[in-house]
């Protein structure tokens, strides 16, 4: 049986779902996959990095964040108030990246990543940031150092879009991708074209937990574009800027431009896209998230609620939709833990 020690640095929503999963199907895992994960240490930004060397107690971790007591209440640990340094000074098989995103400069996860790459440690992440930003670089960083970089979580969840395009579809060549990449303005979206008003929907959507307190990195297509970012450099390995972006949220789509829609037989839906320039060569890209009326034979267009959708067009296979949840505890600590089990299978 292989063994995999594991940290997971970022312990809120997204690294509590792959804690939980661990935990719900250790037994599959070591019946169907011949693993047996250890995680060794954890952290949060509240209450730093701990470690134990024989392993830590997912249950106990889990109650000690539902009750917002300090990880170090945990028996027999080592701890560190910054996580970078108890990373270097304990190490691992595996990172589990799960910090919060950041697209002005991707810290700390960025720095994070870096780090467990450099000391051989190979990385799943759920984290945007640095793969919208840097993910030719690190990329590059990992093959250097002969270990993985995994990134399916920071798309669409646990829906397997990442590993479809490069795994599933290998040998066929992308030339376009458009796709709902963002829950919480497909909510509101699909709710205004049944006739509600965009203010009462997005509290509805506040209220429902499908939307934060501040909307603006949904609502106004920031969230949509990190993902943009991340599928020029996994499909087309082109590195592109957020202001090479065309962007346009959500928030000027008024309730008449959604009932003329509707009676034209369409929906307005906030779709991300790529689209190869040229065939040849290092092709620049055409790259952008905007508000689109879109017809209702489209693939997209029957997408609604908090659903996400991918549409890609290929050379051989034509259009491959993909239709899942694009985000949630659970939903998102599945995408980390099929890229662990990837890991593992070629550690």
């Amino acid at each position: 049986m292989k063994h995999l020690r594991l940290s997971i640095l970022g312990f809120g929503v997204v690294g509590q779902g792959l804690a939980e999963l661990l935990v719900g199907k250790r037994t599959l895992l070591q019946q169907h996959f011949d693993l047996d994960v250890t995680l060794v240490s954890v952290a949060n930004a509240r209450h730093g990095f701990i470690y134990c060397e024989k392993g830590l107690d997912i249950p106990t971790l889990l109650a000690l964040a539902a009750q917002r007591q300090p990880l170090t209440n945990h028996p027999g640990v080592k701890h560190w108030a910054n996580a970078l340094e108890g990373l270097r000074a304990t190490g691992g098989h595996i990172l589990a990246e799960a910090t919060g995103t950041n697209l002005r400069d991707a810290e700390p996860g960025i720095s994070h990543i870096r780090a467990a790459l450099t000391q051989g440690m190979h990385v799943v992440t759920a984290n945007k940031g640095p793969l919208a930003l840097a993910a030719q670089e690190l990329l590059a960083l990992a093959l250097q150092h002969h270990v993985q970089l995994r990134m399916e979580a920071t798309v669409m969840a646990g829906t397997p879009v990442l590993s479809t395009l490069t795994e599933g579809m290998a040998g066929a060549r992308l030339r376009s991708v458009r796709g709902i990449l963002n829950g919480t303005t497909n909510y509101i979206l699909s709710a205004m074209a049944a006739g509600r008003d965009y203010a009462d929907v997005l509290a509805e959507a506040q209220a429902q937990g499908y939307a934060e307190a501040d909307p603006t990195a949904d609502v106004e297509g920031y969230d949509a574009l990190a993902k943009t970012l991340i599928l020029a450099a996994v499909g087309f390995g082109h590195t592109l800027k957020p202001e090479q972006v065309f962007r346009k949220g959500i928030t000027s789509v008024s309730r008449e431009q959604m009932r003329r829609a509707v009676d034209e037989g369409k929906r307005i839906k906030l779709v991300a896209s790529l689209q190869a320039v040229s065939d040849f060569g290092e092709s620049p890209l055409e790259a952008r998230v905007e508000p689109l009326a879109l017809p209702l034979s489209d693939p997209l267009a029957r997408v609604d609620g908090v659903l996400n959708a991918i549409t890609f067009q290929m050379d051989t296979l034509s259009e491959v939709t993909i239709i899942g949840p694009g985000a949630g505890r659970l939903q998102t600590g599945q995408g980390l833990l099929a890229d662990l089990i990837a890991v593992a299978k070629t550690a």
